[in-house]
């Protein structure tokens, strides 16, 4: 668990510089480097631009491929002035594991592949001159490691990755990395959570500082007007006539923290926060006490050339499609996004599922992913796995919980809840995190299409149902599709008959395309039968009162592994990898934009 996940800033008392560019690179395929002294200076080594996955600037399958450690260097100046600061090396993401050095020496390691870490380097600097960074990462999987998956050694002694998932596994410094500076006596963390009544809202807080001294708290509306103020390191601040957040209406307040000493600022944190309530009422989503039904999309971290890295022209684009499309919410499917995502989601008022990368806990989940017939929950990796799992949990939910915009937590995606196995795993790890969340949003995880209300074990868990269905395209697909829909009509008949008092929301469901393939009349993988399946699903949706949300898969083209069943990675996207329209945008532009917020609220 990391001691602060506080997203940098810049003002009197904190600096930021980001090291992002081109910093030397190596791989080290026999494991050499630690015994040659790759820790102080690569030996050989070419260009690569950061944040970026390494993979696709490579022109060789061997490289593209590369399974193993690889090494990162890039020489930076530190100012004499920071000399009695606390200095760190924050990296945003580094997949899947990073060891870190400063000029030789080994500052910490740190593992998963999707939220930030800092390295305090405060003692291993050299002030006043030129230092080197040189960071050891490895993307090997494993059954004990998050994503899931098995490394295997082909028998030209090259190693492989088979994830247990269906995405790429880009890897590399895949996010920005910063040289921060941040006074001695400072804050490491803070927590909101929020009353309303009336028209008037309280906003609760508390701070963790590394010192003694109290914390002053300040709130400002849009216009920069102080609303409220309060002293101590926990809270309560008064806001008369609150501005709500509100689902594509968003309105963001300024809550300024600051430690004093008499006159002098010690030091000084500001961040954007939006006051509203989330709350599940029955098969209701609430907002702020109104019911929301949600519009969106699955999504990945997933564009040409750069792979998995952050890439804030792509991300502005996304919210500018999303935005056409008439979508209010997306799941950062399957891993914590980049926090800039979390950022640009709370000023567009857009609900996120925010999902922690435990994929790929499921043996059996298909043959084209490498998956055995056994319980996942059965084999001896889970006790490593678990504590993974739970540092992982903790992190998101510490890196994310005062963004608006986050309304539920994603703790599994798909994994195996068949099998009695599975039972003591999700009763302990949804214990562990049941209080690590001050405003107790909604936790979740998605159930494939194994996992039903009949053949589940694990029902009893989640605050809201997430369903990962396919028919029209894994089964019942092409002219068989009216027994696709037949057969989930069944399934939701059997959900009405239980008594369900939970929203449902699908969150996978759709067809492979090719675009610009038009077929009359259709055929699978035609721009035409995408548009029939997402139709026979709009279907269904609109017909069981508890379904109160539509997240199709995908909403852009993504890469795979290479695979019989997938032409150059998943097809499944709204739009193309390059973010262009197929027909299946226009038909959502069409049915979102005409859906109200409140569909299907209970009158």
């Amino acid at each position: 668990m990391e001691q602060s996940l506080l997203y940098p800033v810049v003002n009197a008392v904190r600096t930021d510089q980001k090291l992002d560019g081109l910093w030397r690179f190596s791989f080290d395929a026999v494991g050499v480097g630690p015994q040659e002294g790759w820790a102080k200076h690569l030996p050989k080594a070419v260009d690569m631009p950061v944040p970026a996955s390494f993979n696709d600037f490579f022109t060789d399958k061997d490289a593209r491929e590369y399974t193993g450690d690889f090494w990162y260097e890039k020489k930076f100046f530190v100012p004499a002035d920071y000399q009695g600061r606390f200095v760190g090396l924050r990296f945003d993401a580094v997949t899947h594991r990073a060891t870190i050095y400063v000029d030789g020496v080994k500052i910490r390691s740190h593992e998963g592949g999707f939220l930030p870490f800092v390295a305090d380097v405060t003692d291993a600097l050299h002030y006043g001159e030129e230092n080197t960074v040189v960071v050891q990462g490895n993307n090997e999987l494993s059954r004990e490691a998050l994503p899931a998956g098995d490394t295997i050694t082909l028998k030209n002694g090259k190693k492989m990755v088979r994830p247990f998932f269906d995405f790429y596994n880009y890897s590399g410094i895949n996010r920005s990395v910063h040289l921060i500076t941040l006074p001695v006596e400072r804050i490491t963390d803070y927590t909101t959570d929020f009353t309303l009544a009336g028209a008037d809202a309280d906003v609760h807080y508390t701070v963790t500082t590394t010192g003694d001294h109290d914390v002053v708290a300040v709130l400002r509306d849009a216009d920069g007007q102080v609303v409220a103020e309060n002293t101590g390191k926990q809270g309560t601040l008064h806001v008369t006539d609150a501005h709500l957040w509100n689902v594509r209406a968003a309105y963001l307040y300024t809550l300024t923290l600051r430690i004093t000493n008499d006159t002098t600022i010690v030091d000084e944190y500001s961040a954007e926060i939006g006051i509203r309530t989330i709350k599940i009422v029955g098969t209701e989503i609430q907002v702020n006490g109104q019911s929301v039904y949600l519009k969106g999309f699955g999504r990945h971290e997933d564009s040409p050339f750069a792979g998995r890295a952050f890439d804030l022209n792509v991300e502005k684009k996304d919210f500018s499609l999303m935005q056409w499309s008439g979508a209010n919410s997306f799941r950062t499917s399957h891993y914590p996004y980049d926090e800039q995502v979390y950022q640009m989601a709370d000023r567009e008022g857009f609900l996120v599922i925010d999902e922690v990368p435990a994929v790929g806990f499921k043996m059996a989940a298909a043959s084209f992913l490498g998956g055995l017939n056994q319980s996942f929950f059965k084999g001896p990796w889970i006790k490593p796995l678990h504590a993974k799992h739970l540092d992982q949990i903790t992190d998101m939910i510490k890196r994310d919980k005062n963004h608006p915009s986050v309304f539920a937590w994603s703790l599994l995606n798909e994994p195996d809840t068949v099998t009695e196995e599975s039972v003591p795993y999700f009763k302990q790890i949804f214990a562990e995190t049941k209080d690590l969340d001050p405003q107790s949003r909604p936790r979740t995880f998605s159930l494939s299409e194994d996992d039903t209300i009949e053949t589940s074990k694990d029902l009893d868990f989640p605050d809201i149902y997430l369903l990962n269905r396919y028919p029209g395209w894994y089964h019942y697909a092409g002219y068989q599709i009216s027994d696709g829909e037949a057969g989930l009509r069944e399934e939701m008949d059997k959900w009405a008959a239980s008594g369900i008092n939970k929203p449902i929301v699908f969150t996978e469901f759709g067809a492979d395309t090719e675009a610009g393939l038009h077929k009359l009349p259709s055929v699978m993988w035609s721009e035409e039968y995408q548009v029939e399946v997402l139709e026979m699903f709009s279907r269904i949706f609109d017909s069981y009162p508890f379904i109160k949300g539509e997240q199709v898969w995908n909403f852009a083209d993504f890469q795979t592994v290479e695979g019989n069943m997938r032409v150059n990675g998943n097809k499944k996207g709204i739009f193309t990898r390059d973010r262009q329209p197929k027909a299946a945008a226009f038909f959502y532009h069409k049915r979102w934009t005409n859906i109200p917020l409140d569909y299907k609220a209970q009158k």
